[in-house]
């Protein structure tokens, strides 16, 4: 099966934002009593940086360890998983400090809430991807 094209790989961060923030923005207005307005801002604004480093990271990740995504091990799926967050996080510390007024520990701690909620999320979401992917192609290949 050939790699994601450039539609694709945008449905793919696309996709997978909204389903975030769908859950992001409820949850964090009542973990920190910002109003919804505030948080969905920023979370918007965080999201599109994260929609930005996904394209980035995953075309380089991709051409460094190949398109077959399904055959990637659990092992490397984790690396893929936390060298994502590691970058993000240098993107979203000071946005989180300044948008939500915040000091460096306090952003530091909701930033590594946020990390932890995506860590999971973004493992899991993959895994269901690829294999949806899979199915799909292997189905359309099979004129079902």
């Amino acid at each position: 099966m050939m790699g994601m094209g450039v539609k694709e790989r945008i449905f793919h961060m696309v996709l997978f934002e909204a389903i975030a923030l769908s859950v992001m923005v409820p949850l964090g207005t009542v973990i920190t009593e910002h109003g919804t307005g505030a948080m969905t801002g920023t979370l918007v604004v965080l999201a599109v940086i994260a929609m930005v480093w996904n394209y980035i990271y995953n075309l380089g990740f991709d051409h460094l360890f190949g398109h077959k995504r399904m055959n990637r091990t659990w092992k490397m799926r984790v690396f893929h998983t936390l060298a994502f967050e590691a970058g993000l996080i240098v993107f979203t510390l000071p946005l989180i400090m300044w948008l939500l007024n915040m000091g460096f520990w306090e952003a530091l701690v909701l930033d590594l809430g946020v990390i932890l909620f995506f860590l999971i999320y973004s493992f899991v979401y993959n895994w269901c991807y690829d294999h949806a992917r899979e199915v799909l192609f292997r189905h359309k290949n099979l004129g079902v």
